[in-house]
């Protein structure tokens, strides 16, 4: 990996080599810093370039717009100004020496002068390296490319004040867990389950958007695992670790953690691709598994003969659900339908004991709505037993339960199941006008509909119309 330094250059687009030697004449560094040199190592590209200089930001908007007329300053305050040419775009900050008041997470903003302290100030060693892009000099003042070799995630300065400053960093190291695979240095871990309270004084939003991005890695595991070892969870997102429930000698219920967490490996599994029903990564269908048993530790009981039993906890779960995505500032699309699958998510297990009838597959079909094709996937993922002829019989009965669908899709229409008429062809068959009653027929012939197929107009009019003498 050492043998790429002297090599990033490269990948830097002439236009860059363009900038940097504006500011070279003007007497001012251009430096590549942060994740795309970073992402430069690992061999990633990244789509936004973030650079830093010596320029005070009147200098660096003045240096811009010598390169492009695109420019924009909403960073101003920050140091940072934008700009964009052709499909480049980069970002350009002063060197920073801020310091915090240790009762927000928000610097007091300061400029600096060295690019040293510039990269103390970052979250990670890995993200505190540096390219100085008109002489390619590469820079490295904290070991930053040693940790990228061993995956280590290590503050550039003590864990406790780099923390202690900027709380977020903490789920930004288990967000990098599950986005790099890295694992976090003991000492910085250490820190973490010392420092957690800092936490609650970040806003929902960060953390959402930290959540979110850890969830759509591709170790989520390891990176939920951070989060509740270290007890982070506990603060951000209690219903994780709450799931640690006690498992008693016989072994009457299963670690319910452990099972969520397997629940998500093999709900990312499932996932179809760009292509596919359930594109990857799927925020909403990880989300589904990460909740879909939180309402479990509310209902637990001790039942005759030691079972343990969780009634209604798919019912209980959707409503914490829906509390949690909501105090975490969650899109209410995305709430809706986290909170609907963990609803639904046991209501297969009634076709594993006794195979439906058409109607009972056309109600499963409609409940579900749009988020069938994740329900699948969840319901598949649910399955976690280490009885392999259990295991074979539900994958069986959900294949089955699949192949019903289809052919009942080949037959008729069922993803959008509507009554053979419609309201104006309901008030023209009982000569009536608009009120209560049309609704009513609406609901008899949708429940005719569910239970027979389609009936066809003919005798959908006559079942109307026996129905409309009954109620007479």
């Amino acid at each position: 990996m050492a043998a790429r330094a002297g090599a990033l250059s490269v990948v830097l687009p002439p236009e860059v080599m363009e900038l940097a030697a504006t500011f070279a004449g003007a007497g001012h560094d251009l430096v590549l810093v942060g994740g795309p040199v970073r992402d430069a190592f690992l061999g990633r590209s990244s789509a936004d370039l973030d650079f830093a200089t010596s320029a005070r930001p009147d200098e660096t908007e003045a240096l811009l717009s010598r390169w492009t007329k695109a420019t924009w300053d909403m960073g101003r305050d920050f140091g940072t100004i934008g700009g964009k040419r052709n499909d480049l775009i980069v970002e350009i900050t002063t060197f920073r020496a801020d310091e915090y008041d240790g009762v927000t997470r928000k610097p007091v903003v300061a400029f600096g002068d060295s690019l040293e302290g510039d990269l103390a100030r970052r979250d990670f060693t890995v993200n505190a390296m540096a390219l100085r892009v008109a002489t390619g000099e590469f820079i490295d003042p904290f070991g930053g490319l040693d940790d990228l070799a061993g995956g280590l995630l290590r503050t550039p300065v003590g864990a406790d004040v780099s923390f202690g400053d900027d709380p977020l960093r903490m789920m930004r190291a288990a967000r990098f867990v599950s986005q790099l695979g890295f694992e976090i240095e003991p000492a910085t871990f250490a820190a973490m389950g010392r420092m957690a309270d800092r936490i609650t004084i970040v806003s929902a939003e960060r953390v959402r958007d930290e959540l979110t991005k850890l969830l759509l890695g591709a170790d989520v595991r390891g990176g939920l695992t951070a989060l509740v070892d270290s007890g982070i969870a506990a603060l951000v997102l209690p219903e994780l670790p709450a799931l640690q429930l006690e498992v008693d000698e016989h072994h009457h219920h299963k670690d319910v953690y452990q099972h969520t967490l397997t629940v998500i490996d093999q709900a990312i599994e499932l996932e179809t691709g760009d292509d596919g029903a359930v594109p990857s990564p799927d925020l909403v269908l990880r989300l589904a598994a990460l909740m879909h048993d939180v309402g479990k530790p509310a209902t637990r009981r001790l039942e005759a003969g030691g079972v343990v039993s969780f009634h209604h906890h798919e019912v209980v779960g959707a409503k914490i659900a829906t509390k949690r995505l909501k105090a975490l500032r969650f899109e209410k699309d995305v709430i809706k339908a986290v909170a609907y699958l963990t609803e639904l998510h046991l209501r297969f297990h009634g076709y594993g004991e006794a195979r439906w009838s058409d109607s009972a597959v056309r109600r499963y079909v409609t409940d579900a709505g749009d988020q069938l094709e994740r329900l699948h996937r969840l319901t598949r993922a649910d399955v976690t037993t280490r009885n392999k002829r259990k295991a074979e019989r539900l994958a069986f009965a959900y294949d089955d339960l699949e192949a019903r669908i289809a052919e009942l899709r080949s037959k008729e229409e069922i993803d959008a199941i509507r009554p053979d008429l419609d309201g104006t062809e309901i008030m023209a068959v009982l000569g009536i006008g608009p009120g209560r009653a049309v609704g009513d027929a609406y609901k008899f012939l949708l429940e005719l509909r569910m239970d027979n197929g389609p009936l066809g107009v003919e005798r959908a009019s006559d079942e109307l119309r026996a129905w409309w003498a009954s109620r007479a």
